[in-house]
C-alpha cells in the first residue's frame, strides 16, 4: 500500500469512528436551497441542470445542507451525529470540478460548546494522519452579534451592519456611506398613500405595467424605508468602535485582552462570548491560534465560534464551526444547535510530500 493509500485509509477509518450515521446524500439536488441559503456567488460555482418540468438541480456541492434538510424532513430532534467523506462538485478554476470532502455534523446535542470541541478534536485528528501541525484562525459571531446589539444605534441598521459581517469591502463601503452621511433635515413626507398615488401616476404616463416587475405599493414601500434609514443616523461614537473593533485580529489570547478592554471602555457585557472562545482555545493543542475579530463565513446562518486550519501558503484545509441559525432557516420550528466542519482532502493530500 502507497503512503497515500494508507493516509486515505487511516482518514477513512477516522470518519466511520465519529459514530452516529454515516451520510450519503444523493450526488443530484434541488438547486434553489444552495441560492437561497448562499446566495448567487456560490451559486456560480454549481454544477446546474434543468428537468422536463423546469426545475433546477445541481451536483452535490457540499454534505452540510443535505444532511440537515433529510434530518428536519424525518422528523427527528434527538441529538444526531453525522459523518462523511466522498465526492462534491464545484466549478473552479484549473482545477478538477470533482474533489472530495470530508467533515462531521453534530446536530441538537445537548451541550453545543462539548460538541465543537468534538470538531475540534476530528479536524485536528484528520491533519495528523497528514503530518501537519495548522494555523488556526478563529472568529467570533457571537461576539460581534453581543456587540452589535448592545451599541448604540437605531434598531433598523443593526440587521443591515450584521448582514455585512465576513464581508469586509461590504462593511467597510457601509461604515463609510454611514460616517459621511450628513445630518439630514427633517422634511414632511408625503403618506404612503399620496406616495402610491403619485408613483402609480407616473408608471401609468411613462407606459409601464402595474402588475408586471415591482408595484407601485413596493417601490413606495422601499422608498419609505430608504428614507427612514436616511433619518436614522448611527452615532460617532458608534461607528468608530465598529472600526476599533473589527480592526483587531492577531494572538488569540491578545485579540482577546484587547476585546475585553475596549468592551470596558464601553460597557459593553461582552464576558460570556469570550469566555465560550477562551475554553475552546485549550481543545486545539498545540496549533498556532489567531484571532481576526471580522471573520465570519459569508452564510448568515453561523453562529458562536468559527473556525479554519490553514496548512502551508495559507491554504484552506478545514472550516467549520457553529451554525444554530441553518436548521431554522430550512423550516425547523424550534431552534436547533449544530457544529460541524469540512475537509478538503484534496488540499490534505497536496500537502504531504509525494
Amino acid at each position: 500500500m502507497t503512503n497515500a493509500a494508507m493516509r486515505r485509509s487511516q482518514l477513512e477509518s477516522l470518519v466511520e469512528a465519529q459514530g452516529g450515521c454515516r451520510a450519503t446524500p444523493p450526488l443530484l439536488l434541488p438547486a434553489g436551497p444552495y441560492f437561497d441559503l448562499a446566495g448567487e456567488e456560490f451559486g456560480r460555482r454549481l454544477l446546474l441542470t434543468t428537468d422536463a418540468s423546469g426545475e433546477e438541480y445541481c451536483l452535490r456541492p457540499d454534505f452540510t445542507l443535505p444532511i440537515a434538510t433529510d434530518y428536519i424532513a424525518n422528523g427527528d430532534r434527538r441529538p444526531a451525529a453525522f459523518s462523511y467523506l466522498g465526492p462534491i462538485f464545484r466549478q473552479r478554476a484549473g482545477k478538477p470540478a470533482e474533489f472530495d470532502q470530508a467533515g462531521i455534523e453534530l446536530l441538537a446535542q445537548p451541550d453545543g460548546e462539548v460538541a465543537l470541541d468534538q470538531v475540534f478534536t476530528f479536524a485536528r485528528a484528520a491533519l495528523s494522519i497528514y503530518g501537519i501541525v495548522p494555523q488556526v484562525l478563529l472568529g467570533g459571531v457571537g461576539l460581534f452579534e453581543a456587540l452589535l446589539a448592545q451599541a448604540d444605534m437605531p434598531e433598523a441598521w443593526r440587521s443591515r451592519i450584521r448582514h455585512r459581517f465576513g464581508h469586509p469591502e461590504a462593511m467597510d463601503r457601509l461604515l463609510t456611506r454611514l460616517e459621511q452621511a450628513p445630518d439630514a433635515p427633517r422634511r414632511e413626507q408625503p403618506s404612503r398613500e399620496e406616495l402610491v398615488e403619485d408613483v402609480t401616476a407616473r408608471m401609468v404616463s411613462a407606459g409601464l405595467s402595474l402588475s408586471d416587475g415591482r408595484t407601485p405599493e413596493e417601490i413606495a414601500d422601499r422608498f419609505l424605508e430608504q428614507q427612514a434609514l436616511d433619518a436614522a443616523q448611527v452615532p460617532a461614537a458608534t461607528l468608530k468602535l465598529l472600526r476599533q473593533y473589527l480592526a483587531i485580529r492577531g494572538d488569540a489570547m491578545a485579540a482577546l485582552r484587547e476585546i475585553e478592554a475596549l468592551g470596558e471602555r464601553h460597557r459593553l457585557f461582552l464576558g460570556a462570548p469570550i469566555r465560550a472562545l477562551r475554553r475552546h482555545l485549550d481543545s486545539l493543542g498545540e496549533a498556532r491560534i489567531s484571532f481576526d475579530a471580522s471573520f465570519s463565513p459569508r452564510l448568515d446562518y453561523y453562529t458562536g465560534i468559527v473556525f479554519e486550519m490553514r496548512g502551508q501558503g495559507d491554504t484552506i484545509l478545514v472550516s467549520g464551526g457553529q451554525y444554530d441559525r441553518l436548521l431554522e432557516r430550512l423550516g425547523a420550528t424550534a431552534p436547533i444547535a449544530a457544529a460541524g466542519c469540512a475537509l478538503w482532502v484534496d488540499r490534505l493530500e497536496a500537502e504531504w510530500p509525494k
